[in-house]
């Protein structure tokens, strides 16, 4: 198998084949195309004119550059002409028996020291390999859709793998200007393994009609830094690919997270599978558009919202980082705010911590000295909650314990005036149970700014079953006035974004107990594969693990399933005073400040 691999066959030329001839072409290589379908065969051609004609256009290769990579494409319907290959990659419909058939038929074709990889994203390479006559030449070669644009490639060894023909087909990615991650053989690998139980949990929460479609996609953008919502993913991946995946996924491990939800089932059997089809979750102007169109689900643009209350100023309760940010937030919109902390020197310090806030716009450019003096001046530093006795809104942002939080609110329903919303920004605490707390339960709502709120645009609006329409009202019209984007939730663990985000974040970690694959290609793997702006262990040590614990026991007691279960790692790394970037070691060690 020590082979230079200059001639590669495709076998399938749809557009994740297509694609990977595409990256081959332009690196190369020789590159034989094989497609039962001439028609296929043609539109693969056409797919490679049209992308090296735009390539010529923006100057990135010239017309000569261009024949060459155009002559080294050939296009076959017929396997024997992966005769001469020294590699194949089979990118064929995703089932065993079409695969399969595929190895079986390749074995009389190519020679013995030929490489076979599958493109499979869901299905057992081993299973796979198994019906090869030489098995150990056998591996996976899972590229990421769009192939010439996605840098990700994870390289799928069985335990009958030759380690040869990993290093061959290693080297080979990187010489494709791709990233390749070693990887074991399980359906979903790393990527796939944990972005389709997110994008599960996803569409489950969507089936409980616990929020919106929109305010589900919006969360996981806004709060994650995601470049797409899971149900619009859901859309362009297709739903009944991500239900194959899921399927594979669920019958290896038998975790109930990976149980394919059942409205994917439904959805894919109306054949609604996303913008092929032009419906899924959205509906799309035309099938293959990416143009989303109103539907009957459509949110209408007044929301049919009852009149909120009027809200002048705005009081917030605490002295921390997110109490300042919120202040912060709150001042710049034209709100007059009081600041109230357990003391006077503390409230100065978070006042003064906004002071610096401002001067670092200022210095950026993105306000003025003026707007800075008119900012600042809005906010009153009081060292007692007695100071909110008059404010239209109060928030609370302290700390996160549900004894100090309903002994706050108690508080606040004595000092604040009647008619006065009362906020919590809990991020995993029971709303409900803070606003037993008051005698006026309907005045009470969840408003979960994420940090810095200063910079982050989400707020969860977290209604429970007492709180009144019009309280609810208030806060939305509030977060747009604040130039935030409020969605709706309900009160459960989690709401949207922490609900979603942990348990892909306790799986990840489930992946490195297991020794399936490093710290390292898991975080490359989800910043190059699945659009990440963080890898899940550079956010676990940026969030705290301590706080990712306290939020992953939560969900497990709310939900009791056993897949939430916080992974033993976490929970040891936490024992050990390992808590991430704070204390200069988490699930990798950092240079003391």
């Amino acid at each position: 198998m020590d082979t230079p691999l200059s001639t590669i066959a495709v076998v399938g030329l749809g557009t994740m084949g297509t694609g990977i001839a595409e990256v081959l072409a332009r690196s190369g290589r020789e590159v034989i195309g094989i497609d039962v379908s001439d028609a296929a065969a043609r539109q693969a051609v056409a797919a490679l004119e049209a992308s090296t004609a735009r390539a010529v256009q923006r100057e990135r290769i010239t017309e000569e550059e261009r024949r060459d990579i155009l002559s080294r494409f050939r296009t076959f319907s017929d396997l024997r002409a992966a005769a001469e290959a020294e590699l194949v990659i089979e990118v064929v419909p995703e089932t065993y028996e079409i695969k399969q058939q595929v190895f079986r038929d390749l074995d009389a074709v190519v020679s013995p020291t030929a490489i076979l990889a599958t493109g499979t994203n869901a299905l057992s390479v081993t299973r796979l390999a198994a019906e090869s006559q030489h098995p150990e030449r056998v591996l996976g070669l899972h590229f990421f859709n769009p192939a010439p644009a996605m840098k990700l490639v994870e390289v799928v060894s069985s335990v009958l793998t030759a380690p040869p023909a990993v290093v061959a087909v290693t080297e080979l990615a990187r010489l494709l200007g791709k990233e390749p991650v070693a990887v074991g053989d399980r359906p979903g690998f790393v990527a796939d393994g944990l972005l389709f139980g997110y994008l599960n949990q996803a569409a489950a929460m969507y089936e409980a009609n616990y929020a919106s479609r929109e305010d589900i996609d919006a969360a996981m953008k806004l709060g994650c830094g995601l470049p797409m919502g899971p149900l619009a993913l859901l859309d362009l991946i297709g739903i009944d690919t991500a239900r194959t995946v899921l399927e594979a996924m669920y019958s290896a491990s038998h975790d109930r997270l990976h149980a394919p939800a059942p409205v994917l089932g439904q959805l894919s059997e109306a054949g609604l599978t996303g913008r092929k089809t032009g419906r899924g979750f959205y509906t799309y102007a035309e099938p293959g558009s990416q143009t989303v169109v109103p539907d009957a689900l459509t949110p209408s643009r007044d929301g049919g919202a009852d009149a909120g209350r009027t809200v002048r100023s705005v009081g917030v309760a605490g002295s921390g980082t997110m109490a300042s940010g919120i202040a912060e937030v709150f001042a710049k919109a034209g709100y007059d705010v009081v600041l109230a902390a357990r003391s006077q020197d503390k409230a100065d310090t978070a006042r003064g911590r906004i002071a610096k806030s401002l001067e670092r716009s200022v210095t950026k450019g993105r306000m003025t000295a003026g707007a800075r003096d008119e900012t600042l001046a809005r906010i009153t530093a009081a060292g007692s909650l007695d100071s909110l006795g008059e404010v239209d809104l109060a928030v609370e942002a302290v700390a996160e314990d549900l004894l100090v939080k309903q002994q706050l609110f108690g508080t606040l329903d004595k000092v604040c005036r009647p008619g006065a919303v009362l906020a919590t920004t809990t991020s995993s605490l029971p709303v409900v149970s803070i606003a037993r707390a008051t005698s006026r339960p309907e005045d009470v709502i969840g408003m979960h700014f994420f940090n810095p709120a200063p910079a982050m645009k989400l707020v969860e609006v977290v209604r429970t079953v007492l709180t009144a329409d019009d309280v609810h009202a208030t806060v939305r019209e509030v977060c747009v006035k604040v130039r935030k984007h409020p969605v709706d939730c309900g009160d459960r663990a989690g709401f949207i974004v922490n609900a979603l985000l942990f348990p892909y974040l306790n799986n990840a970690i489930k992946m490195v107990e297991e020794h399936y694959a490093t710290l390292d290609d898991i975080d490359a793997a989800m910043k190059l594969g699945g659009g990440y702006p963080m890898g899940p262990f550079e956010l676990l040590d940026v969030v705290g693990l301590d706080v990712s614990l306290a939020i992953e026991k939560v969900l497990h007691s709310e939900f009791r399933d056993p897949g939430l279960a916080p992974a033993p790692l976490l929970e040891h790394l936490v024992a050990a005073g390992c808590l991430g970037r704070k204390t200069g070691r988490g699930f990798r060690e950092y240079a003391r400040r």
